[in-house]
């Protein structure tokens, strides 16, 4: 099953969901379609799987990190971990937490997540609402970063300096009392880091955790 589970992380890394057919993991590994049905029942159960097998080494990093004096801290480092995996490998955003019957490490490490609110004063919903929200972010953060790069981008055409520039121009250009907030911030967003960003996110994020733990 590692095997099977190597080869199908390996496929998916290279171009993602559409990549990963049952023909492309048997030529992968040298074998014949009908081997690959004593592991999985389906593509849906082997993307699960592929994707729990993928999370292992997030987990793994998050169960080796100590544990500080302060819970908000632990959450931060362990969503910061979830989220650089996810940028390393985008196809995982899509199938994170899908069917945890399956996934084991996925709800493992959404409990190692939980874990943290226990530390602090909150009540089982607001508990639930912190973790759903901090998983939005990161997932939905890193999902973003993983889209589909524009064809100019991808050829040479221009950089990602002049591309994010030539929008930030028309953003200049627009009329100051219809959009003053968009003519504010242009400059911002043509000089912006991706990572800067989630992690401004994320800190909103959590200091609204903190303020309503009373922390």
């Amino acid at each position: 099953m590692e095997a099977v589970l190597d080869a199908a992380v390996a496929l998916l890394d290279e171009a993602g969901g559409p990549a990963l057919t049952f023909r492309a993991l048997a030529a992968r590994l040298g074998t014949g379609v009908g081997t690959i049905y004593w592991y999985v029942q389906n593509k849906d159960e082997l993307l699960d799987r592929a994707t729990d097998h993928a999370i292992s080494g997030v987990l793994a990093a998050v169960e080796e990190h100590p544990e500080s004096d302060d819970p908000i801290a632990d959450l931060r480092a362990m969503a910061i971990a979830l989220f650089d995996a996810i940028v390393d490998r985008p196809w995982l955003s899509a199938y994170f937490m899908r069917n945890t019957d399956v996934q084991g490490n996925s709800l493992r490490l959404y409990e190692r997540l939980g874990r943290q609110t226990l530390r602090l004063d909150l009540t089982s919903r607001q508990r639930f609402h912190a973790v759903s929200a901090i998983t939005g972010v990161v997932v939905g953060t890193a999902a973003d970063l993983g889209a589909e790069i524009p064809q100019e981008l991808l050829d040479g055409e221009v950089d990602r300096e002049e591309y994010l520039n030539r929008f930030a121009d028309t953003w200049r250009s627009l009329d100051a009392e219809e959009f003053p907030f968009v003519r504010q911030i242009a400059d911002e967003f043509a000089g912006h880091d991706d990572r800067d960003q989630f992690l401004a996110a994320l800190d909103l994020t959590l200091a609204g955790l903190r303020l309503q733990a009373g922390t």
